[in-house]
């Protein structure tokens, strides 16, 4: 494959020495084009697009009309403007510095044999290579901000369609516990009215997760304070009669992720319908549900002061409760054990903040 021929613009009032530059660099492999003036040159390079380009510029300081200096500033201000080298036959550094500070790629001294054609070919093989590096740290800068925006878009989307799923399926649960709810209210035996009771409030425990991931900003986690707040607040409407009317939650504001959260709200949801239908025998009740940090351990408590060991078995009860809370906990991790000073029921769980490592032995033991 033919590399392309680099054009050299040479601006320079000089049209022997620009000859010199023609001849001496033709024979280094570049095209040479030759521009008497400043305002010459820039009329080039503005229309180089047209006319197949300017890779690099040879830049003489002294000029009639616009001197190198300020040539050299309006070709910093054309878009996309080649390289230049400045060129002088000044031995005064001060020029040097003011052009390189002016944005001239490199700088040499000429003089007017043509000996300084060799440093001028190297310094257009720099100038050439330093912009082609410079292009291609702007196209890959270009393309990190493409591919960041492209990311954010993509992550934004995503965030979006995550939410309207979350909302979704809520919505689903909040019918299917509807359902449930009407279908208690209309049953006739007992057992069947206290099944699908407790099957409606394990619909709207997991059912409040997802409401509250799609009305949250964070999608990943949620804040247990706020769900088992909504979630007793269901509990409390769900309720017959007054018998939650002293149904109390003490919150640290602790996020989970959301798997995590509905074993915790399941559990929950168990442990408080228990004691309802059995601490206290005679009415309503108090009712505790605790959530604090221990290090990197949570502990979740469910105290009633009711009747506690003196209860009486139901024989209505399949033990289906004992059976969800074990499985939730082994879910979580989690230990399971009853306070044996307390006079009522005192449920204690302790499970880490984020899911064990894998491997790891269950310590899970429902009482």
């Amino acid at each position: 494959m033919n590399q392309r021929t680099p054009t050299l613009l040479y601006i320079d009032d000089d049209d022997a020495l620009a000859r010199l530059v023609d001849r001496g660099l033709t024979r280094r492999g570049y095209r040479v084009v030759h521009a008497a003036s400043g305002e010459e040159g820039l009329e080039r390079i503005r229309r180089a697009s047209a006319e197949g380009g300017i890779d690099v510029v040879a830049l003489d300081q002294y000029m009639p009309g616009l001197d190198g200096l300020e040539t050299l500033e309006q070709i910093m201000a054309i878009p996309d403007a080649p390289p230049v080298v400045f060129v002088t036959a000044s031995q005064d550094s001060s020029i040097a510095v003011t052009a390189l500070k002016a944005g001239a790629a490199d700088y040499l001294v000429k003089d007017v044999q043509g000996d300084f054609i060799p440093l001028l070919h190297v310094a257009a093989e720099g100038a050439l290579r330093q912009a082609a590096l410079q292009r291609a740290r702007e196209e890959a800068e270009a393309e990190i901000h493409a591919s960041r925006d492209r990311y954010a878009a993509l992550a934004a989307e995503r965030e979006l369609l995550l939410r309207e799923v979350n909302h979704r399926v809520g919505n689903s649960l909040q019918i299917i516990a509807s359902l449930l709810h009407l279908q208690a209210s209309s049953a006739a035996q007992d057992e069947v009215k206290a099944a699908l009771t407790n099957a409606m409030g394990r619909v709207a425990a997991v059912a409040q997760v997802h409401r509250r991931l799609y009305t949250s900003q964070d999608l990943k986690s949620v804040v247990l304070s706020q769900y088992l707040d909504s979630l007793l607040e269901d509990l409390r409407r769900s309720a017959e009669g007054n018998r939650m009317s002293r149904l109390t939650l003490k919150a640290e504001p602790i996020e989970i992720d959301p798997d995590r959260a509905v074993a915790v709200g399941i559990i929950v949801n168990e442990l408080v319908m228990n004691a309802v239908k059995y601490a206290y025998p005679d009415g309503a009740g108090p009712i505790h549900v605790e959530l604090i940090s221990q290090g990197d351990d949570l502990l979740l408590s469910i105290t009633d002061d009711g009747v506690g060991d003196n209860a009486k078995a139901d024989p209505r009860s399949t033990g289906m409760g004992q059976r969800i809370v074990a499985a939730m906990a082994s879910k979580l991790d989690a230990s399971v054990e009853r306070d044996p000073v307390h006079s009522g029921t005192r449920v204690v769980l302790k499970f880490g903040r984020m899911p064990a490592a894998p491997g790891k032995t269950s310590t899970a033991a429902a009482s």
